[in-house]
């Protein structure tokens, strides 16, 4: 009976896979020489086009039973967090992948390990440059999905194999869809954070590591940081970037800018690649401080308009007493003069 397949993309040097019935297996795999491991990490070449080299891996069985391996290869690529991976079984390679010739399967003992020799060849017509591949040791199990079918399930563990081709080394970098944007702090009295997002694209045909910086207000954050891994690019690939820069304030529009500085990896020439940069502004509109200082002028002008309106109703008054104090004048006046022609009339 035919299984699906789901292929789990190689992954680091050590694995293991539940192998149902078998028991769980687990495995490493690391670049060697005809002896056993030599202590590299992957596997670094340059070849001349229709030249072939061998190299070896090691395959260990950490487990307790015999185990059946399925050794393949496959093109590789940097994924968006960086890391190197391998193309599933079931995508078909294009480039170095289909370079590399190895043995379909071994066999190994438990706690053994062997050491399989694999060939890497050149085509005539390959491109000068890097190219990217994997070699993998992976097994087979079973897993029962959600809706109760069986799957069948291919775990890998392999290294990256990269061979670089001789001929001109054209290395290059370019920036594309950069934007910003800027998120405010509510407390009026502290500043926000600036956020500028793009792409860096390798348009050349040699692998990069990016570094570079970004500049808001004065505040410069690089990129990547401490804690974060190498960022490669294989020649064709493009990765996003966001990098956050605390601690800036709202001053409606804030200058900005960005460099990208690649380096060519792998590289002992120091065979030089140009910066690439961008001049890019922040819209920082200072709502919490517009929102603030609205207030504040509102109280300033309720307690103007409560100063003037009492100074108005104070005049009205005195006016109105200057007016009764007339009024009162003139009719006591008029009683004096009533008082004084009565006095004259005779009796």
């Amino acid at each position: 009976m035919s299984l699906p397949l789901m292929a789990v993309p190689a992954g680091p040097a050590a694995a293991q896979s539940n192998g149902g019935d078998a028991g769980t297996v687990t495995w490493s795999v690391r670049p060697a020489d005809d002896s056993g491991e030599d202590g590299r990490a992957w596997v670094e070449q340059e070849l001349d086009p229709g030249e072939t080299a061998t190299e070896h891996m090691a395959i260990h069985n950490l487990s307790d039973q015999e185990v059946t391996f399925r050794l393949s290869a496959a093109d590789g690529y940097f994924g968006d967090n960086g890391r190197f991976g391998m193309l599933p079984s079931d995508q078909p390679s294009v480039d170095a992948g289909l370079w590399i010739e190895v043995q379909d399967e071994v066999t190994v003992g438990p706690d053994e390990t062997a050491v399989v020799p694999f060939t890497t060849t050149v085509p005539e017509n390959a491109t000068p440059g890097d190219h990217a591949a994997g070699v993998a040791a992976s097994v087979l199990s079973q897993q029962v999905g959600s809706d109760g079918a069986t799957i069948g399930v291919e775990s890998r563990v392999g290294f990256r194999v990269m061979t670089r081709v001789t001929g001109e080394l054209a290395p290059a970098a370019a920036l594309e869809a950069v934007a910003s944007s800027y998120d405010l702090s509510w407390n009026p009295l502290a500043p926000g954070v600036a956020q500028v997002t793009f792409d860096v694209v390798n348009t050349g045909n040699t692998r990069l590591t990016v570094t570079g910086a970004v500049t808001v207000g004065g505040r410069e954050v690089a990129f990547p940081r401490a804690d974060e891994i190498d960022q490669e690019l294989l020649p064709g690939e493009q990765r996003t970037f966001t990098v956050a820069v605390e601690d800036v304030w709202p001053l409606v529009f804030v200058p900005a800018s960005l460099e990208v500085t690649p380096a060519v990896v792998g590289d002992g020439d120091g065979t030089s690649v140009d910066a690439a940069t961008a001049d890019v502004g922040v819209w920082a509109v200072p709502f919490p401080q517009l929102i603030a200082l609205a207030g504040v002028a509102l109280l300033v002008w309720s307690g103007l308009w409560g100063r003037r309106r009492s100074r108005v109703r104070l005049e009205e008054k005195l006016a109105q007493a200057r007016a009764e104090g007339r009024r009162a004048a003139a009719e006591e006046h008029a009683d004096r003069a009533v008082e004084a022609d009565t006095a004259e009339s005779p009796g």
